[in-house]
């Protein structure tokens, strides 16, 4: 078996009225927030999906389907921290992550550091090991027309 696993993921969800934008863990300012079953935090979900590809396992939405009543308002963090713990479980630790937002609306910059630390505290990692940078869509396209936010995130895993 490798010593090293890398991982890819992405999510996007559109923008819903009277919902929190939570994103990285953290909850941004803003009169609309992400349409989803659990909290809608497209940024962590992209990142546990890349932690779970990286062991070759299913998606988010095998382990916390949107059909399971007992995921409505899941905090992402916990499905960050689940995927985590299968990664623990066959023998590998998070080495570093690298994230990328894409939103129009509203500004990220003023929020980077903090979720920088709710991810690394999630994943059990320095934040220095969190790459994580957002840009937009230059207008083009549903992204570019602030209809949702968009992350991709690819994770290297590391023998423990």
């Amino acid at each position: 078996m490798s010593q090293f696993r890398i991982g890819l993921g992405y999510d996007i969800h559109r923008f819903a009225e009277g919902r929190k934008l939570i994103l990285g863990g953290v909850e941004i300012p803003h009169d609309k927030g992400l349409d989803g079953h659990s909290d809608a935090d497209c940024l962590t979900h992209a990142l546990a999906d890349a932690v779970l590809g990286a062991l070759g396992l299913p998606d988010i939405g095998h382990f916390f389907p949107n059909t399971d009543p007992r995921c409505e308002g899941m905090d992402s963090q916990d499905i960050l921290r689940k995927a985590v713990e299968e990664a623990h479980s066959r023998g590998f630790r998070v080495g570093n992550c690298d994230i990328a937002l894409i939103a129009e609306e509203p500004k990220i910059a003023p929020h980077l550091d903090a979720m920088k630390r709710a991810l690394a505290a999630s994943m059990q990692i320095e934040t220095t090991e969190v790459g994580l940078k957002a840009t937009t869509n230059e207008k083009i396209g549903d992204l570019g027309r602030s209809m949702g936010i968009a992350a991709h995130a690819v994770v290297m895993l590391e023998k423990a």
